[in-house]
């Protein structure tokens, strides 16, 4: 068996047991290797498809000095690969995305991309009395940017970090939960367990891999993991919101899946935050300052 049928096999048990365990709302991107295949062949040998949500994005581009791309063309190119790699003729959820710290394509205004991913789902609505992407999606911009792109076509997902070690949507200034709530946009909450850092097996800044990228992160420094273990055996939940943990094992994936047996009350709630406000584990920008300064970007406005 080669290496890549044996990696097949094993994100397939990977996949049959969340399936199985009725987690099927699945998210993925078309710049995480070949992951997208991985699904594409998943589906085709299980002919699932109709009971899987999909959510992928596009976006990422490392070309003409630039790391985003949301051109109307590169929109449908991007759509059109992601078809062909999931093998499907429908994708639930698309969103524009990118990787690392950059979130917004700062020379194309959002207006643009927003309305070419909204032409595309009417396009497919005409031609096959369908969607190509149900709904549409955006990253980690600002709240002006998700008000004006959903101003184009309704937005309905927001990818945002959001953990017990990073509230910032929450803050007024930023104002990205605000306007979600306001607009009805749900809030897909990626690193819900701090990039791994709330599961305990990380006890100071020296465990981190060599090369490993939190390293550069302030948040993530010695001086801080003090107030980081006040918070490894609480938790947070937001009922409106998508925690969205990822995983290569059936055992993590299971001990993700228990957290729905878990009913938080109004006062467990009001607990849990009276607890992280008083570890001050939120302390520390999760971005060098480089970083932080494209957290929340706006797009060029429209002329």
């Amino acid at each position: 068996m080669s290496s890549d049928e044996e990696r097949f096999k094993k994100s397939s048990r990977i996949l049959d047991h969340a399936y199985a365990r009725g987690c099927t709302f699945w998210d993925t991107t078309d710049n995480y290797n070949d992951n997208e295949e991985l699904i594409g062949k998943w589906l085709k040998r299980t002919g699932k498809r109709q009971d899987v949500f999909i959510a992928t994005k596009f976006g990422y581009y490392l070309k003409d000095n630039r790391t985003i791309n949301g051109d109307p063309e590169y929109v449908r190119q991007a759509t059109e690969n992601s078809l062909k790699k999931l093998g499907v003729s429908c994708i639930d959820l698309m969103y524009l995305h990118a990787r690392a710290f950059i979130r917004a394509d700062t020379t194309v205004p959002i207006e643009v991309t927003a309305g070419a991913m909204a032409k595309l789902v009417k396009l497919i609505f005409f031609l096959l009395r369908r969607t190509k992407s149900v709904y549409i999606g955006l990253p980690e911009v600002s709240a002006r940017t998700i008000r004006r792109a959903h101003a184009v076509h309704p937005i309905a997902a927001v990818e945002v970090e959001y953990s017990s070690f990073n509230l910032e949507i929450e803050d007024p200034q930023i104002g990205v939960r605000d306007v979600c709530r306001e607009l009805g946009i749900t809030i897909v909450a990626y690193s819900p367990l701090g990039r791994g850092i709330l599961t305990g097996q990380v006890k100071s800044a020296a465990d981190f891999p060599q090369g490993d990228f939190r390293k550069m992160f302030p948040k993530y420094n010695d001086e801080n993991f003090p107030n980081i273990f006040k918070l490894a055996e609480g938790g947070n939940a937001q009922g409106e919101d998508i925690p969205i943990p990822g995983t290569k094992k059936t055992k993590y994936l299971e001990e993700n899946l228990q957290a729905l047996k878990v009913k938080l009350t109004p006062a467990d709630l009001e607990l849990i935050r009276d607890y992280i406000e008083k570890s001050n584990a939120t302390k520390g920008d999760r971005y060098p300052a480089w970083g932080m300064e494209l957290a929340y970007a706006d797009t060029p406005k429209l002329s």
